[in-house]
């Protein structure tokens, strides 16, 4: 239990001490934020070619050994942040269990179910959309399910095919944020969410304490989709951290670097730079330092060139163009700024795992000191979701 807590402490020393590589918000600056205290380490960045740069988003333990020249606390970060696998059952599948499921989801779903332990206990899965994993619980472990889900139309689809399956599977149309909901959360009960939202996950943890729950099971995803706009701690440990997370801050730990092809990498380049020259035009224009954020765009736009585009966001955030503006100009400066970007974006890339487990551990310190026994680790390979890590929680004497 003190693994959990102490591990939770060293870990919010190490960010709350790094806080300058990993706590702002790279888009909003024009050139890098470490050239006055680190200009070896931009030096280094600004050396390096994409392929380079591919390399070493790819690879954790290389980022780890390039930036420990400036970054002493880089190896320390990596090795809290260090989640072990769970101990996976062999499961037989019945024949026909993943119909209508897409094939990365079923391999999920099939993960996070090996590694939950067999209690024999009734199931609540929380945020349950169809049902898809309360296919595999109830058919599995033999117990019934309650599938909680707020959206009509996902009942009644998830219904008809536990009605099909012949599976032990109930769907209760309710929202998880309602009061109404506590009534389906019972203390001998195996409550579950994967991948479950934000505040969506943290609210079936602290109903599952205040009810008593026998045990609990989450795997946590989106940690940004929260209701207020600071990031509440849990634990005791968390709330006298000197971190203070924004919506943006809790977003690192979901932007993983996906290998894609060249032309959505290309669709990418020319989206980002068009709408970082956008913004160094706008501060010039309007005379004013601050980052303006436009709303998504149709990609067919990006074809039409920069000019275009500068139109078009123009338009939707009320401003006007001057004649005879040099959009060339404006287009190479959103290019030099993606450059840089793309280079911060690889120094905080080493703090997003870490982050992450300060927040999961956040969850575990929580149940812990709600006398609940918990484990922790991951129940799949990144490559299968980078969402792999798997909280664990049964009540001491239930």
């Amino acid at each position: 239990m003190a693994g959990y807590a102490q591990q939770f402490r060293q870990l919010d020393d190490v960010l709350s001490r790094n806080k300058a590589f990993w706590q702002f918000m790279p888009f909003a600056e024009k050139d890098s934020v470490w050239l006055q205290t680190h200009p070896e380490m931009c030096a280094w960045l600004n050396s390096l070619t994409e392929q380079q740069l591919e390399e070493l988003n790819a690879d954790s333990d290389q980022l780890v050994a390039a930036l420990s020249s400036w970054i002493p606390d880089a190896a320390v970060l990596h090795q809290l942040s260090r989640c072990q696998p769970l101990v996976s059952m062999d499961i037989d599948v019945p024949y026909g269990l993943n119909t209508g499921i897409p094939g990365r989801k079923w391999t999920q779903i099939n993960a996070f179910n090996a590694a939950l332990p067999r209690l024999q206990l009734p199931w609540l899965e929380w945020c349950a959309g169809k049902g898809h994993l309360g296919r595999i619980l109830a058919a599995t472990h033999d117990m019934p399910v309650t599938s909680l889900e707020w959206q009509q139309q996902l009942c009644v689809d998830g219904e008809a095919s536990a009605k099909q399956l012949k599976l032990p599977i109930h769907f209760v149309q309710a929202d998880a944020f309602d009061e109404s909901s506590d009534t389906h959360i019972q203390s001998k009960q195996h409550a579950v969410a994967l991948h479950a939202c934000g505040d969506l996950h943290v609210s079936l943890l602290q109903r599952v304490v205040e009810r008593q729950g026998a045990a609990v099971s989450v795997s946590p995803c989106c940690y940004h989709l929260i209701r207020s706009e600071i990031y509440q701690p849990l634990s005791h440990a968390a709330k006298q951290s000197t971190i203070s997370l924004n919506k943006h801050d809790l977003r690192l730990p979901l932007q993983e670097t996906v290998t894609a092809g060249k032309r959505v990498r290309r669709q990418r380049f020319l989206e980002v730079s068009f709408r970082l020259g956008f913004d160094s035009l706008q501060r010039h224009l309007l005379n004013n330092d601050e980052y303006l954020p436009v709303p998504n765009v149709h990609k067919a736009l990006l074809s039409e060139g920069f000019a275009a585009f500068c139109l078009w966001a123009a338009k939707k955030k009320n401003i006007e163009l001057r004649p005879n503006i040099d959009f060339e100009y404006w287009q190479q400066e959103g290019e030099r700024r993606h450059g840089i970007i793309e280079r911060m974006e690889l120094v905080r890339q080493l703090f997003r795992r870490p982050l992450e487990m300060w927040l999961v551990l956040d969850r575990v310190c929580y149940l812990e000191q709600s006398n609940y026994d918990v484990s922790l680790g991951t129940f799949c390979d990144k490559p299968v979701t980078p969402r792999n890590i798997l909280i664990h929680a049964e009540r001491k004497g239930s």
